[in-house]
């Protein structure tokens, strides 16, 4: 048999096997789902597309479920919505950009994860610690950058559809045409509806919201080898609506009413971003760089009595300019930003809302002797309206002791203005009073959070047995100068905001360890430990709905690729869990009380795909196959307008088992 295997230039992860035929030659190369580079300075995985099949993940905050470095988590009991969290952190801690632009932030933040559907992704950096300098000041724990679909290298047409046992379903379709050698467009067209109600655990409360989004993207690509530039520009919109509470709640009759408990959730959303870059023709070292996008945002929501409706309008400018120092050992990045953000903020009837806007500057210089060491050392100067003027240096150093191996260190400083209604909606699904303590602050009365973020990390290839195999090391430690507490632990009846009085710190282990057992039989487990503590007004506390210990082990298998491309996936992830501190109910009546810290569980999913075809293939899989629900996850729920009902302590699943299918096709 005469088979060659040609791998698409950057961007592109898919093996395409070609048709034609060539004597004698056969290149055979086994792509990783996670790649982990020795040469980069930061310490930055890549999840590549062939990672994002292995799971049905519908959406960005579903993308993580076979990934170590990324915990996700439930935020609450109503909507659904799922959570990431990083080093011990959740996602506002996290600098989350798409394609290098900052995207979900502000008013996004609670869901704006689930308004990037999983098939327009590409890959995913994921970069532990403090980011870099010439994508803004606010990453404190990492960074995620996703990349989309480019354009010039998509096919013609894509289509993925699904359907699963709790009545979701989502039709993914994508459209591509080569306009001429220079020009490409994509159109893009996500939709889903969750159609039937489900309540597994009886409560009389739906365990996920009815809903339906519809989700556009129109990608114009423009490149020009012969002269340098090369831009995107990108079009969206998009429309989430979300339905939730008690089984008879009807919208139309008892909306704001104490007839039935229920919630609405309704989002729309615009965004344009357009990137122009120029490489200088004779200096291809050099290049220039000119990042705008617009978004508008607009959230009306209300969870039972309680109103919170947001607006946000924003604007993004990043100009970037990039060359050496003498030589190319000694790169540099520069450039200036400006970010404009307007608020328009209604919690019930009090009128929060605000205009924030910062320009800064920032100059960023990196060694690489592309042997054995590197280091970056950045720092950016900002003047925010409300945060001030300040100074955020970042540092990261790589080297490379001996063959296979290599040692990162990672320091820097993050700040930010926290959002604190906005990413903690969850709690609106409460009786909970909300109070902000302080007043002298220019953000809710409350002052930025600053913190430092420090990190090791070392990584080992090696071989066992005859295969290879891989160990990792991450020690990072997160030290607040200050942070918005959001503060569950004083009483069941209140949520209390106010700025940090004592001392505050996430510490996070990791160790990971792969193994190839056979050929296309792969091992990954990671163990993660977390001392996360911080002093509220009533005790210091272990940060509530954070387990202290986890383990996650995923399984992967592949067959031999038969003729005409047909072969059997096989994947399997086990997530365990840790007890979880959780918020204070003791003065709760007895059956709505919980207890102090969470019991351990363990969560199993998997999945099957058949590949018939280069162009077609199906999957089956089953998320929390073992059957693990959360008991009493609504507190409250027979008087869900009284003093004790809430919904957002949630440690465990609520649906129990959930079993999907799916396609995918492709014309090429």
């Amino acid at each position: 048999m005469k088979k060659i295997t040609l791998l698409l230039m950057l961007f592109v992860f898919t093996a395409i096997f070609s048709q034609e035929k060539l004597d004698e030659v056969k290149i055979d190369i086994k792509q990783k789902g996670i790649k982990k580079s020795f040469t980069k300075t930061a310490n930055t995985s890549v999840v590549t597309s062939k990672e994002l099949l292995k799971a049905a993940c519908c959406n960005l905050a579903e993308s993580f479920e076979t990934n170590p470095s990324i915990d996700v988590n439930f935020s609450d009991a109503l909507t659904g919505t799922k959570q990431i969290k990083m080093l011990g952190l959740t996602s506002p801690y996290l600098m989350i950009t798409e394609e290098n632009i900052p995207s979900v932030r502000g008013a996004s933040q609670a869901y704006g994860l689930s308004f990037t559907p999983g098939t327009w992704v590409e890959s995913i950096q994921i970069t532990k610690g403090s980011g870099s300098v010439v994508n803004g000041y606010e990453s404190i724990s990492g960074q995620i950058n996703t990349e989309l679909i480019k354009p010039m290298k998509d096919i013609p047409f894509y289509l993925n559809a699904y359907g699963s046992t709790d009545s979701r379903f989502e039709l993914n379709t994508h459209f591509n045409r080569k306009i001429t050698d220079k020009w490409a467009t994509s159109f893009y067209i996500h939709g889903n509806a969750r159609v039937a109600k489900n309540d597994m655990n009886h409560d009389h409360f739906l365990d996920n919201p009815l809903g339906r989004q519809i989700n556009l993207v129109n990608r114009w690509q423009y490149t020009n080898p012969e002269t340098g530039w090369v831009s995107f520009i990108n079009f969206k919109f998009m429309k989430d609506e979300k339905q939730t509470g008690d089984l008879d709640f009807n919208p139309k009759r008892d909306k704001l009413t104490t007839n039935y408990w229920g919630s609405e959730i309704n989002t729309e959303r615009f965004d344009f971003t357009s990137k122009i870059g120029y490489v200088f023709k004779d200096m291809p070292y050099q290049s220039i760089g000119f990042q705008n996008a617009f978004s508008n945002h607009n959230q009306q929501s209300y969870f039972g009595l309680n109103q919170y409706n947001i607006k946000q309008q924003s604007y993004y400018s990043n100009l970037i300019f990039n060359s050496i120092i003498d030589n190319t050992m000694h790169k540099f990045a520069t450039g200036l930003n400006f970010t404009y953000d307007k608020y328009s903020e209604f919690v019930n009837l009090s009128d929060l809302s605000r205009i924030d806007n910062s320009v800064g500057a920032f100059f960023e210089y990196t060694f690489d002797n592309n042997n054995k060491f590197s280091y970056i050392l950045g720092g950016r100067f900002d003047y925010h309206n409300r945060l001030g003027a300040f100074f955020t240096p970042r540092l990261h150093v790589r080297y490379n002791p001996w063959e296979k191996s290599v040692f990162r260190f990672s320091a820097g400083r993050g700040k930010r203005a926290a959002n604190i209604y906005a990413e903690n909606q969850q709690l609106f699904g409460s009786s909970r009073v909300f109070s902000v303590l302080d007043s002298n602050g220019r953000v809710y009365g409350l002052n930025p959070e600053i913190a430092w973020n420090y990190g090791i990390s070392f990584t080992q290839n090696f071989t066992l047995f005859g295969k290879s195999a891989d160990i990792t090391l991450d020690f990072y430690r997160t030290d607040f100068q200050n942070q918005a507490i959001v503060d569950v632990m004083q009483s069941p009846q209140q949520v209390l905001f106010y700025n940090l009085k004592g001392a505050s710190y996430a510490n996070s282990l990791q160790i990971d360890f792969n193994y190839e057992i056979i050929k296309h039989f792969n091992l990954r487990t990671a163990y993660k430990y977390y001392d996360i503590s911080t002093d509220y007004l009533s005790g210091s506390f272990q940060r509530p709905l954070q387990a202290k210990h986890r383990f996650f082990g995923n399984l992967e298998y592949e067959t031999h690729i038969q003729e005409k491309g047909k072969q059997w996936k096989f994947d399997f992830t086990w997530n365990w869990l840790g007890k979880q501190q959780l918020p204070a109910t003791s003065t709760n009546p007895v059956n709505d009380r919980l207890p102090e810290f969470s019991p351990s569980f363990s969560v199993m999913n998997t999945q099957i795909t058949r590949t018939f075809s280069s162009v077609f293939e199906v999957y089956i899989g089953g998320e929390n196959i073992g059957n693990y629900r959360q008991q009493n996850a609504i507190l409250g729920e027979h008087n869900p307008f009284g003093t004790h009902f809430d919904t957002s302590i949630v440690y465990a699943p609520i649906f129990g088992q959930m079993y999907y299918a799916g396609l995918r096709f492709k014309i090429k």
